[in-house]
Order: C-alpha cells, then structure tokens, then sequence
C-alpha cells in the first residue's frame, strides 16, 4: 500500500482541474482513505484563488514535480558505526542487522567511509604470514575484547600493529620462534607456564596474556611491572583468546575511505547511474547537512517507491506533472480526448464525453447515495461553470445541467450569480501578473502526427483589452513556440457573453487556406459560436494541421 496517493490535475491547471482534485480527495476520504492527497501542478490561476478564498478552501499541495528522488527508497534509520567499535561488535551489527555494508561515522554523523562485509572478509582471511600474525589493535580493545583483568603495566587506546605467538612449547622453542621480531611489537598467549610467561618478560613484549583465568605468581606480575611489560589475565582458554585478540582490530583499519555519496534530494536516476557504474557495492545517502540518511545498494532500485498518482482532467503524460511517467498512475478520471500512456498493471479508468471533470466527481458522489460538504459542492459547481462557461459552452451536456442544479441546491448557489461573479472578478488579461501569465495560465500542448503545436485560452468580456495587447501576444506566443520547440502556438480569446473566439496564431501559415474560419488579419481568425478548446479548437486544428 502506498503512503500517499497524490490526485493531481494537469500543468497550468485551470479551475476545473483543481476543483476535481480537491474533491475527488474529498469523495475518497469519506470511504475512510486517508492517504489520499489532493495536489496541483501548478499554481492557481486568478479564477482559481478567487473561488478557493471566496469558499474558504485551502489551496492542494503544489508539486513542481514528481521525479522519484533518493529519499524515496532509502530507508531514514541506517545502521552506523564508530571508527573505534572493534571487529567483533562490527560483525555483530552485521549479523544481527542482514546487512552487507556499514558506514563508519564520526560524532558529528558525517561519513568517514564504508566497511563491506564482503571486501572485510577478503582483507581478513588473506593469507601471508604477516596476516596470520599480525594484529592491528589497542591494549585498551584487546583487554575488552578479551574481558582481561590487568596485572601489570598501563594499556594504551593508541592502535598498534602487533604480532601474535601462541606460548605451547618449550621454552627453548619458543625464542627461537620470536627470534627476529622486535619484542615491543609482540603480542604472547600462553596458560600456567611460567617458564615461558618469564623469557616473554624478560625479552620485553609489549603484552602477555595468560589464558583460562590460570593463577600468575606474584614473582611474573612483579617482573612485568619492571620490565615495563603490560600483563593481563583472561578467562578465555588459549584458542578462544587468539580468536577473539584478532576481533579486537577496531574499523578504522578496514574503512574504505573513497565511497560514492548522493544527497537525498537528488533524482533517482543519479543513484542508479552511481551503482551501475562506479563499481562499488552501495552509496551513501546524506542529509543536507551531510549527514548520515541511509544507505544505497542495487536492491534499492526495486523499491517500490511510497506514493502513486491518481490523474484527473488530463489523460496524456505530456501535460502532466513533470516525472508522472517514472510513478505509478493508480487510476485517470477525465473529459478529454484519448492519449493516456500505457501502464503495467489494469487501472480505473473513469472517461466521460461531459463538460467538466467536475461532473465525473459529482455523479461518484450521486452514484452511491452521497452528498458533499457545502463548501465541496459549491466548489464541484464552481469546477462545472468556469469549464463549460456558465453552461453555454457546446461541451455542455443535460447531465452536467442536472448535477449543476443538484450541486445548487447543495451549495445554496444559484449557478447563473455564481458564474457571473466568477468570470466578471477574473476575466480578461488583467487578471494576471504579466501578459505572458496570462497566456501560460491554461496552456495546453498536443501533437497532430509529428507536430507538436500549443494552444493557451484566455476568457474575457468584450475584445477592447485584447485589441490593446495583441502585438504584444503575438511576440509572447513567438517566444513560447521557439521555447517549447512547437510547429504552432496560437491563443483563443473567448467571449463569454458574446460567444464568440478570436484565434491568434504564430507558425505554420499554411493555416490560412485551410482554417475554414474569417481570417481578420493575418495571424488573426474569427471563431464564432466557438468556445470550447477541447470539443471545438482542438479537432478543428488536428483536422486542419493533418490536412497540411
């Protein structure tokens, strides 16, 4: 199950786009799901925040973009460990914890390096003579690694490089055997032979340890304190001992210092492209502050990443939230023309020939017996006006006239005030910061073969304030069509109460001999009794860009 689902509408969404997300989360959190997230991908246009702040409800989450980040799949809680946590405790945190890497910190939580299980194994058990004797460690880890007592001498947290001779022999034997072997790096275990506990001390080792927790005379523990040679007692029998002497290294000795890091910001891809190809088994993930967030191996790639999207008044990913391809589509509820991309698993798939999103959201809520909160239905009513502009536009079904009345006598609204209040409060260009907002704020792209082309709509009443920008839309739409890399761009001015569009096309000039409608001026059409991009201007054009 996934932590969250996001419904989102498309980019530069209009009302309707917002309105259905909002209450689709609003429909799906009273059947007790409360993962369910309404989020935009974009910022509310004029219209929008007008009627979210005129019925008191809070704007969805903005998402710039869905792209899976690091973050998604690493996992907040690593296991971590000191510099100077000894071998043993180490493969201890290995075991106990099935992992396979362990980041070695320091006390402010910043990486020092990685120690791999695998790489750690090929560096202990390598043979060489030096390996099977030598022993990086302190006296203060051996001691503690041996639970030792100390009889004589002073131990150090410093790390020496030590080598280790097993006392089971004569004592004859036994300095031939460390003869050639500076006796200050000499590491001795042996049990009650005194004889061999003597010439140890006297030939000044760095460390005698008498094993099985064997009685030391009073004579050895004096010598040694002459000698200046630290003398301990454990209880572990010889093997034991050696064994655990050797897991007494701490980590410092095994860090890989030169590791892969990515900032848990970072996309996805960047890891994947990190544990393809840089050769080492995991990254570590950071915090800002550089910090320790988790670890990444290849399995994490298979992580099922922990939120979904539900899609609605759009169906093509090339209007959709940036990344909305690299996520999960759980299900699409729309009212535009088909160009949904394929998906892996079967979804729900809610499509209708209606004027408005909003109306599939509504009739949800009919279909089984149920009716919004006020301040929901006025916003569904809202969602229905603004996208078939007060009923009148030609996408307008019965069905959307009868679940605008419903939706009135829930809201208290009359839909003709509401609708008047809507479009007379945000209408036109002034609406918005710039002219070119005001293009961008309901901009659509779609593609006629191999053409891509762009088409913005701006309602308004009356054309006197177009007639004052329009060469200013027309080097704005330029702009846009050489910045999105499109064949044509074009931009409907729709008068709402006149019903009529004026077309301001940039590109593909062909347009004229073929677009059917008066041709103003050139670059300039005529559409009357057109007001509806999707039912209308859109076939239009895909009819005509196809022709050409």
């Amino acid at each position: 199950m996934h932590e969250k689902i996001y419904v989102i509408g498309h980019r530069n969404p209009d009302t309707d786009s917002i309105a259905s997300a909002i209450a689709y989360a609003a429909f799906r959190h009273s059947l007790g799901e409360t993962n369910i997230i309404p989020a935009m991908a974009g910022r509310p246009n004029p219209q929008t925040s007008y009627i979210l702040e005129r019925l008191g409800i809070e704007p969805p989450l903005y998402l710039a973009d869905v792209h899976p980040k690091v973050r998604d799949v690493v996992k907040r809680s690593p296991v971590t460990a000191f510099a100077d946590l000894p071998l043993k405790a180490a493969l201890e945190l290995f075991h106990r914890h099935a992992i396979r890497v362990l980041p070695v910190i320091d006390q402010q939580q910043i990486p020092l390096g990685l120690v791999s299980l695998l790489k750690l194994s090929e560096k202990y058990l390598v043979a060489g003579a030096d390996r099977r004797r030598g022993i990086d460690s302190s006296l203060v880890a051996l001691s503690s690694s041996l639970e030792a007592t100390v009889l004589a001498g002073k131990l150090s947290d410093h790390v020496e490089h030590l080598h280790l001779f097993i006392g089971a022999m004569t004592e004859n034997s036994f300095s031939k055997r460390i003869d050639g072997y500076d006796p200050a790096s000499l590491l001795i275990l042996t049990g009650d032979r005194p004889s061999i506990q003597r010439s140890a001390i006297e030939s000044g080792v760095r460390l005698l340890v008498v094993t099985g927790g064997l009685e030391v005379t009073e004579e050895i523990i004096e010598l040694a304190s002459r000698q200046g040679v630290v003398l301990l007692s454990t209880p572990h029998d010889t093997s034991t001992a050696a064994w655990l002497a050797r897991l007494s290294t701490p980590l410092s000795c095994f860090i890989e210092h030169k590791f892969e890091r990515i900032g848990v910001s970072e996309p996805l891809e960047h890891l994947r492209l990190k544990l393809l190809h840089s050769g080492e088994p995991a990254v570590i993930a950071v915090e800002e502050d550089g910090t320790v967030a988790g670890i990444a191996t290849k399995s994490s790639l298979l992580t099922p990443l922990p939120y979904a999207l539900i899609l609605v008044d759009h169906n093509e990913l090339s209007q959709a939230v940036p990344g909305a391809e690299s996520v999960e589509i759980l299900a699409i509820i729309d009212h535009h023309k088909l160009g949904n991309p394929p998906t892996n698993q079967p979804i729900t798939f809610m499509a209708a020939p209606l004027g408005s999103t909003c109306s599939i959201v509504a009739g949800l809520y009919r279909e089984r017996g149920m009716e919004p909160e006020q301040s929901i239905a006025a916003l569904l009513l809202a969602g229905i006006i603004s996208d078939t502009v007060i009923l009148k536009s030609p996408t307008t079904t019965g069905r959307d006239r009868k679940l605008a009345a419903w939706l009135e006598s829930l809201a208290g609204l009359d839909h003709l005030a509401f609708g008047r209040d809507i479009f007379s409060s945000c209408s036109g260009f002034s609406a918005h910061d710039s002219i070119e907002k005001a293009v961008r704020s309901d901009f659509k792209q779609f593609n006629a073969g191999e053409m891509r082309f762009g088409v913005g709509q701006v309602e308004v009443v009356g054309f006197d304030e177009f007639s004052g920008v329009k060469e200013q839309l027309r080097t704005i739409l330029g702009q846009i069509k050489e910045s999105d890399k499109l064949d044509m761009v074009g931009l409907m001015v729709t008068d709402i109460y006149s019903e009529t569009t004026l077309f301001l096309a940039e590109g593909m000039n062909e347009l004229a001999h073929l677009m059917g409608y008066p041709q103003q001026e050139p670059h300039l059409y005529e559409l009357k009794g057109v007001m509806s991009r999707k039912k209308q201007m859109i076939p239009h054009l895909l009819k005509v860009l196809g022709a050409l």
